[in-house]
C-alpha cells in the first residue's frame, strides 16, 4: 500500500533512438508507404521501427536502393518481425517483389510466415492475395500482381532453385559463409536487389561469422551501401541498471513489461543478460573450438558405394527432442569404415516410422546406439520386442559419448573412415560442430550437431559390438 503523498513509480519506456545508426545517403524513401500498408492491416509501428523502414527503403536519385545490404541487431522480442513484415509486404504490393525469407530454424520461418499470413488475411490487404500455401517447409504467399514470398530454413545448398529481389537472413548470428554463398545467387538477376540481416549478438556457440563481419564493415565505414541499426551497450557493466534496460529495448513499456526484464536479470548470468537483453557484442578474443578439422574431414569424402561389412546404427535426439538424426556405419574386414546420414526428421509427427525402420533391419545390424534427453525411452520401448539380442540396443553413458566423439575425430585424422561425398547435411554438421564439455571429456555440440553425433555413435557401436548377425543369435 502506497503511503499518503507518495507518487506512483514512473513507467520505464524504451528509447526510440538506437545506440548505432549508420545509413547511406538517400534522395527519398518509401518507408512512409510501408507504414501505411501495415496500418491497413491494423499494425502500427513505433518511431524506431518507422526510422528503420525509412533507412531500408531509402532510394538514390537513380531510383535504386541506397542500402543494398541492411543489418538490424536488437534484443529479442522488440519487434524485428514487424519491421521485416512491413518491408516484405510493401515490396510485394508496391513493386511486385519476390522475396526469399530464410531462418536458421524451420520454427522461426514458420512463425514469420504466420505473421505475414495474418497480415495479408486482414480486411485491408486480402484483396491483393492470389494464393497462400501453408505446407510445412514450403510456405508461400503469392499476390495477384506477381509479388511473392517463400519461407525456408537454411541449409548449405538451400538457395538453389530460388529467385527473388529481396533476400532476408533472419537469425543472422547463426548464418555461415557457406549458407550465405548458397542463397545470394537467388537475387543476382534482380534489377534492384537488397539483402537484410536480422539478429542478435552471437554467443560462443554460434558457428556463423557473417553477421559479425557485416557489423565490423559497417562500423568501420568501409562501405557506402550498408545500413546498420543497433541497440546495444559497449560493455557488460551494471546489468541491474534499469536506465540501460530502457536504452537497449525500444519495446519496453509498450509490448515488453519491466517485470519480465527484471525476472530475466535475476535468472541469467551477467554476460548472458548483457548479450540477450542489452545487445552487448563481446570482444572477438577467441576462436571457435571446432571439433573436426575441415580439411581432414573433406579428405575422407568418397563417391564410392558403401562397402559390405558389419553394420550398426546411431540415433541422436536433439536436446529439446524436436529433431532426430539416424546414421549408419559399416565396418568391412579390410579398408575404411563408412558413415552415412540416413534420415534427419522433426519429431512432431511421431517416431513410429523410425521404430518400424529399425525393426525391419534387426537381422542385419550388430546394434543400435540411441542417445538424447527426450524420445529415447519411448523408441527403445517400441523396438525392444524385436531387438532381443543382448546389448543389441545401447543407451550410452557419458563416457561412451566421449569415446564415440574421440574415436570419430581420430579416425578422420587417420583417414580410416569415409563418408558419402554428396551428403550435404552431414557435411554441414561435421564442419560446424564444436566441442561440448562433458564431465571427464567432450562430445559434439552446436546448433546442428545431431547428424555428426549420430554418425559417431554408429561408428562406435560398429567398432565395439561383439554381435555378428550372420551367426546364431543368443537371446537374452
Amino acid at each position: 500500500m502506497r503511503s499518503a503523498g507518495s507518487s506512483p513509480k514512473e513507467k520505464l519506456m524504451g528509447s526510440q533512438e538506437p545506440s548505432v545508426r549508420i545509413i547511406p545517403e538517400y534522395a527519398y524513401t518509401d518507408g512512409g508507404d510501408a507504414e501505411k500498408i501495415l496500418a491497413a492491416g491494423k499494425l502500427i509501428v513505433d518511431p524506431w521501427q518507422a526510422n528503420v523502414l525509412s533507412d531500408w527503403m531509402g532510394r538514390t536519385e537513380d531510383d535504386i536502393w541506397a542500402a543494398s545490404s541492411c543489418g538490424l541487431s536488437v534484443p529479442r522480442q522488440n519487434g524485428k518481425t514487424l519491421n521485416i513484415s512491413g518491408r516484405i509486404a510493401s515490396g510485394m504490393i508496391m513493386y511486385g517483389e519476390r522475396t526469399v525469407y530464410t531462418a536458421h530454424l524451420q520454427k522461426t520461418a514458420t512463425e514469420t510466415f504466420m505473421e505475414l499470413k495474418g497480415l495479408f488475411e486482414s480486411r485491408g490487404l486480402k484483396k491483393y492475395v492470389k494464393e497462400i500455401k501453408a505446407a510445412l517447409g514450403r510456405e508461400q504467399i503469392i499476390l495477384k500482381n506477381g509479388g511473392k514470398v517463400v519461407f525456408v530454413a537454411r541449409t548449405r545448398n538451400g538457395g538453389r532453385g530460388l529467385h527473388g529481389d529481396l533476400l532476408v537472413f533472419d537469425e543472422a548470428q547463426e548464418l555461415t559463409a557457406e549458407q550465405q554463398a548458397s542463397f545470394l545467387p537467388a537475387i543476382s538477376a534482380s534489377r534492384n536487389p537488397q539483402t537484410i540481416y536480422l539478429g542478435t549478438p552471437p554467443d560462443e556457440n554460434c558457428t556463423g561469422d557473417v553477421f559479425k563481419k557485416l557489423r565490423k564493415k559497417a562500423l568501420s565505414g568501409e562501405s557506402e551501401t550498408i545500413a546498420w541499426t543497433e541497440y546495444s551497450v559497449p560493455e557488460i557493466g551494471d546489468v541491474t541498471d534499469r536506465k540501460r534496460w530502457a536504452a537497449c529495448n525500444p519495446a519496453l513499456g509498450r509490448r515488453m513489461r519491466e517485470r519480465t526484464v527484471a525476472a530475466e536479470c535475476e535468472q541469467m548470468s551477467a554476460d548472458t543478460f548483457a548479450r540477450e537483453r542489452l545487445g552487448w557484442w563481446s570482444e572477438e578474443n577467441h576462436e571457435q573450438d571446432y571439433a573436426i578439422d575441415r580439411k581432414k574431414w573433406e579428405q575422407c569424402a568418397s563417391e564410392e558405394e558403401k562397402p559390405e561389412g558389419k553394420t550398426a546404427y546411431g540415433i541422436k535426439f536433439s536436446a529439446d527432442g524436436s529433431i532426430v538424426s539416424l546414421c549408419g556405419a559399416v565396418c568391412p574386414k579390410d579398408g575404411c569404415a563408412r558413415i552415412s546420414l540416413i534420415q534427419m526428421q522433426p519429431t512432431d509427427r511421431g517416431i513410429q516410422w523410425l521404430a518400424d525402420w529399425l525393426n525391419q533391419r534387426y537381422m542385419k545390424a550388430s546394434c543400435v546406439v540411441i542417445d538424447g534427453r527426450n524420445g529415447v525411452d519411448y523408441l527403445i520401448e517400441k523396438i525392444t520386442p524385436v531387438w532381443k539380442y543382448r546389448n543389441s540396443i545401447i543407451k550410452p553413458a557419458a563416457k561412451d559419448v566421449i569415446a564415440a566423439a574421440s574415436q570419430l575425430t581420430q579416425e578422420i585424422n587417420e583417414q580410416t573412415v569415409s563418408w558419402y561425398k554428396y551428403q550435404e547435411i552431414l557435411q554441414e554438421s561435421a564442419v560446424t560442430a564444436v566441442k561440448r564439455q562433458i564431465s571427464g571429456g567432450w562430445g559434439f555440440g552446436g546448433e546442428n550437431s545431431t547428424p555428426i553425433e549420430a554418425a559417431a555413435l554408429a561408428l562406435w557401436g560398429c567398432r565395439t559390438s561383439k554381435r555378428d548377425p550372420s551367426r546364431k543369435m543368443r537371446i537374452g
